[in-house]
């Protein structure tokens, strides 16, 4: 072998330990990102319930948090069956 054949090899090799460790870095930060959004999809939540918690203990229960919609359709569902 000569020296140009042992050197574009070793070009080969480093090329293909960098994309290997491209891949490597892309992935964590896409599991950091995820992470990161999931976490700040909980603090949001948290603050609404805590927002909706105060405005009802401020106006002393006249504006109670708004039912999610699968509350309101065992509720109709539990009053239709009792009549």
């Amino acid at each position: 072998m000569t020296y140009k054949t042992l050197g574009l090899a070793a070009l080969l090799a480093v090329s293909s330990i960098a994309l290997v460790g491209c891949e490597q870095a892309e992935k964590s930060a896409q599991q950091l990102m995820g992470q990161a959004a999931e976490t700040a999809k909980q603090a949001i939540d948290d603050t609404h319930k805590a927002a909706e918690q105060a405005i009802s203990e401020a106006t002393g229960g006249l504006i109670s948090p708004k039912k999610k919609p699968a509350d309101e359709a065992e509720e109709s569902e539990t009053s239709t069956q009792t009549i």
